[in-house]
Order: C-alpha cells, then sequence, then structure tokens
C-alpha cells in the first residue's frame, strides 16, 4: 500500500455503502421508482435501468433518473417516489453503522482530522439517515453533512461536493490535505478530480478494487475502519 505522504486535515467520507450498511435498500427503493413510472419488473427494459443503477452507484440520484427516464417531470416522479421508499425502509430500522464507522469517525476527529461526511442521496434522506443512526447533533463528531444540492446540484462524479467541503470548513489550506473515502468508483472519480491527497475505495459497498483502481484510487481499503490507522500512522 503506498504510503500517506500528504498532511490530511480534512476528511471527506461517503455514507451508503461507505459509513452506512443498508443492505441494498437503493436497489428496493429503485423498484418503487421503476414502478411509478410503470417499468414492469422483470422485464428487459428493468433489468437495463438496474444495472444502470448498479453502474451509477454513488451518484445524483434525480442525476441518475434524468438519464433512465428523460423528461425532468418523469425524473422527478421517480426521484420522489425513490426517496419516500428508501425514507420508509429508512424508518423500519434498516439502517446500520458499518462496522467500525462510529469508531473511526471519532478517532479522526480526536486525532485532529475534521470529518465531512456526503451522500447522493436528496437532503430529506439523509437527514432520515442520521436521525436514525444518531449521527446528529454535537455528540457525534462530524463537522458538516452534504448532500449534492448543497454544493449547487451536482454530485458525483464531479468535485463539487469535495470542494464543497473544503471551502466551507477551512480545514485544510491544500486540497492535497483532503482524504476521499467511498465504495463506488464515482466516490473515487470526485476525489481525483478534486485534487486531493489521498483518494480510497473500501470494499464494502457497491464497487471493488478494479473500480477503485480504474478510477485513479490511491489505496483501496476494507473498511473505513482501516482509516485511523493509515492517517494516524499507526501501520
Amino acid at each position: 500500500m503506498p504510503p500517506v505522504t500528504t498532511d490530511i486535515r480534512l476528511v471527506v467520507l461517503d455514507m451508503a455503502g461507505t459509513t452506512v450498511a443498508d443492505g441494498g435498500l437503493v436497489e428496493r427503493a429503485f423498484e418503487a421508482a421503476a414502478a411509478e413510472l410503470g417499468v414492469e419488473p422483470g422485464s428487459a427494459e428493468h433489468a437495463e435501468h438496474l444495472a444502470y443503477v448498479r453502474a451509477t452507484m454513488g451518484e445524483s440520484k434525480i442525476s441518475v433518473f434524468r438519464h433512465l427516464f428523460g423528461a425532468e417531470d418523469r425524473a422527478r416522479r421517480a426521484n420522489t417516489a425513490f426517496e419516500k421508499a428508501y425514507g420508509d425502509l429508512v424508518d423500519g430500522g434498516l439502517i446500520a453503522p458499518v462496522p467500525g464507522a462510529e469508531e473511526a469517525i471519532r478517532k479522526l476527529a480526536e486525532g485532529g482530522r475534521t470529518v465531512v461526511l456526503t451522500t447522493g442521496f436528496a437532503r430529506v434522506t439523509q437527514d432520515a439517515i442520521l436521525d436514525a443512526l444518531g449521527w446528529q447533533g454535537s455528540s457525534f463528531p462530524v463537522s458538516l453533512t452534504l448532500c449534492p444540492a448543497d454544493a449547487g446540484g451536482r454530485g458525483r462524479p464531479y468535485p463539487d461536493m469535495v470542494l464543497e467541503a473544503f471551502v466551507r470548513t477551512k480545514a485544510a489550506e491544500d486540497v492535497r490535505q483532503v482524504a476521499v473515502v467511498g465504495d463506488t468508483s464515482y466516490d473515487v472519480l470526485s476525489g481525483v478530480r478534486a485534487g486531493a491527497g489521498l483518494v480510497a475505495g473500501v470494499r464494502t459497498g457497491a464497487h471493488g478494487d478494479a473500480e477503485f483502481r480504474a478510477a485513479g484510487a490511491t489505496h483501496v481499503l476494507d473498511s473505513v475502519a482501516d482509516l485511523p490507522a493509515l492517517l494516524l500512522g499507526d501501520r
């Protein structure tokens, strides 16, 4: 594994698949969105759409639906159905932290790093996840949470949320002092495009080593739980 040569001061972490284990709820919520638009389960169209959803994990969900359904009104109908379905699943207690994620976030904060959580979901869904996990408030050491709308509307693979975290927190003097960690190639690509000094893919979610390396990852980790040791020089 390459050494960490930069002084990392800001850590930008993805949520679903990276710090949050959702057990495939994205695909389950997509079923509701597809049904809203009249896509028949088991059809070739449904299979094609699901393949695209899997390939673009990490991207802003409204952007995914714009690609799949074209017209803005159809995309928004799909997105609304998706967000409602996902929110209902969250309310049903079907999410949990990735093992070791909470401890990792606390260790990073205790070690002097500023931690930001990002997502491709809408703010209402992001807040539902944070509330369900008890990750809101001063007792949890996350300085900022961002969704695509907080960064001008463009989600991953654009670098906007990473750069928004850099600008808002003022935790780093140089983008090379930023670490970006996620479970998809789009997470990795957003970090690379932002110029982050460390960009790591984690094996707890949608994509694997080949996708991470192709997107330009500097590191691949089994889990976000391994990040503090990497950054704090314990290995």
